[in-house]
C-alpha cells in the first residue's frame, strides 16, 4: 500500500501564553506526513518550498518514510510563512502574518510513485489544485481524503463542489459543515454533503472531540482531557494524518476501520498539542502511542445493566 498527501510545508511563527517559538517548520502536508508514518511507512509527500528551507529537515522526512521526491524547491523564492498569536483560551487566535511567497504559484507535478498510491489525501488547497492532483493520478485511488475550509466556500464553491464530486471522504469542522451544507443540525448538514459526494463525513469539534457519518451510521470519539494545551496549530492535520495512517496500515476501509482510525488520529492530536510545532510527532514511538490510544479505549469504554 502506498499513499500520497498534498498539502503545504511551510514556515510557523507561534505566540501563545505559554511562550512564543520563533521560526519553526509547519504546514498541513508536514503535520499529516509526520503524524501517519507513526503507523505507516509508504508515504509521498507533494508541496512547493522556496531556498530558504533546511535541507536537514527533508533528510528527516524522508528517515520516516517519506518521500519527498514531489517536494518542489524553487531556488530563487522563499518558503510559505505564517505568524500567530493565540488567546488564552488557546480555541481563538489571530494571524499577524501570511506570505504565501512559492505557494502563490504552486503548480502540482506529482512524480510517477506518487501517481500510483492507493491512498491520496489533498490538503487544504485551492479547489482547482486539488482537481490538477486528482487528474494526475493513473488509477482510482482506494481512498481520497480531503480537507478545505470557509475561504474556498466563500471564493470557489462552484469548484469546490467539482472536487467533492470526486472525494470519498471530507473532513471539515463544525463551523464549515454548516456553511457548507446550510444546515444547522449537523446530522441534517451530513446528509446534505453526501450528496455532494462524499460517501464518508468527519466533522472536527476541536477540544470536543470528532464525528463520523456514513449513511445513517454515526459514531463520536471525544477529545482527550489534557491538562494544558501547549500549543493547538497543526492539530487537525495531525488528526487526519492519524487517520488515513491508520487506514493505509490496516488497508480496510470500513465504517468500523475508521472508528478506529478517529482514535488513532484523535491520540496523534493530543500529542501535537503538548508542544510547539511538529516537536512532540518526532519524539513519540509505537509504544507510547499506543498506551495514549488505551486511554481513550478507559474513557469511552463502560458496562452497563439496564433497568
Amino acid at each position: 500500500m502506498s499513499l500520497t498527501i498534498v498539502g503545504t510545508v511551510a514556515f510557523d511563527e507561534l505566540i501563545t501564553p505559554f511562550g512564543q517559538s520563533g521560526k519553526i517548520i509547519g504546514g498541513s502536508a508536514t503535520y499529516a506526513s509526520l503524524s501517519a508514518s507513526n503507523l505507516f511507512s509508504d508515504i509521498s509527500i507533494v508541496s512547493i518550498i522556496g531556498a530558504d528551507f533546511p535541507e536537514k529537515k527533508l533528510e528527516y522526512m524522508r528517515s520516516k518514510g517519506i518521500n519527498t521526491d514531489g517536494i518542489k524547491r524553487v531556488e530563487d523564492g522563499k518558503t510559505f510563512f505564517w505568524k500567530g498569536e493565540y488567546h488564552n483560551d488557546m480555541n481563538s487566535r489571530d494571524t499577524l502574518i501570511t506570505e504565501l511567497n512559492v505557494l502563490e504559484s504552486f503548480d502540482p507535478e506529482l512524480p510517477e510513485k506518487a501517481r500510483e498510491s492507493e491512498y491520496l489525501m489533498l490538503g487544504n488547497l485551492t479547489p482547482a489544485v486539488q482537481m490538477k492532483v486528482l487528474r494526475q493520478m493513473k488509477k482510482r485511488p482506494k481512498l481520497v481524503i480531503m480537507d478545505t475550509m470557509n475561504f474556498w466556500m466563500d471564493i470557489a464553491m462552484p469548484e469546490l463542489k467539482e472536487v467533492l464530486k470526486e472525494v470519498d471522504l471530507l473532513t471539515i469542522n463544525d463551523e464549515e459543515a454548516r456553511q457548507l451544507s446550510g444546515e444547522y443540525s449537523l446530522v441534517k448538514a451530513a446528509k446534505k454533503i453526501f450528496e455532494m459526494g462524499p460517501k464518508y463525513l468527519v466533522i472536527k469539534k476541536g477540544e470536543h472531540g470528532a464525528l463520523l457519518f456514513h449513511g445513517s451510521k454515526l459514531f463520536y470519539a471525544p477529545a482527550l482531557p489534557l491538562e494544558e494545551v501547549f500549543d493547538p496549530t497543526g492539530a487537525g492535520d495531525t488528526f487526519a494524518g492519524g487517520f488515513i495512517g491508520h487506514i493505509c496500515a490496516s488497508d480496510e476501509i470500513s465504517f468500523d476501520s475508521m472508528k478506529r482510525a478517529i482514535i488513532y488520529g484523535s491520540a496523534l492530536a493530543s500529542f501535537c498539542v503538548e508542544k510547539f510545532g511538529t516537536t512532540k510527532l518526532l519524539e513519540i514511538d509505537r509504544a507510547e502511542l499506543h498506551k495514549r490510544v488505551m486511554r481513550f479505549i478507559e474513557l469511552t469504554q463502560f458496562d452497563m445493566k439496564l433497568n
